[in-house]
């Protein structure tokens, strides 16, 4: 960093302007009810209108509206919302992306090709539908374990 750069660095250090952070390019992708070639000209002017919208795309086979440019998700789904159709935010992702792609939670026959609802990773939930007394009742430390079980099955 040369004098030049030393300088500018301290100066921008000393400003008391607050700079304005600069936005982030971004994606939003919607999942859009559209049934004909007017709905999907109507959606892609309204959410055109949406301040900092660079760019917008319209997928009518796949119900799927993509929005690029200087916006925030929540207002684009806003947008969307006014045209009075079923709006949500596209929801699917390729299914090498979720760990379990079949459960039921994920597979979805309105799909894309390859792709499945984004769900959330279970392999960390430490839930259990097994009641803490049974395992203690029937462990291999309780010498009772056997007796119980014959009782039960009789």
């Amino acid at each position: 960093m040369g004098v030049q750069g030393t300088m500018e660095y301290l100066s921008d250090l000393l400003s008391t302007k607050k700079k304005k952070k600069k936005k982030q390019v971004q994606t939003v992708a919607l999942k859009i009810r559209m049934d004909c070639e007017g709905c999907a000209r109507k959606v892609k002017h309204v959410l055109f209108g949406v301040k900092g919208a660079k760019s917008v795309e319209v997928d009518l086979k796949q119900q799927k509206a993509t929005v690029t440019g200087y916006v925030e998700p929540k207002k684009v789904l806003k947008a969307a919302q006014s045209t009075k159709k079923k709006v949500e935010l596209w929801p699917y992702v390729p299914y090498s992306m979720v760990a379990n792609p079949y459960i039921s939670q994920a597979y979805d026959k309105k799909a894309p090709p390859n792709m499945v609802r984004k769900v959330a990773d279970t392999a960390n939930i430490s839930e259990t539908t097994v009641d803490d007394r049974y395992i203690q009742i029937f462990s291999d430390e309780n010498p009772n374990a056997c007796s119980i079980i014959i009782l039960s099955l009789s």
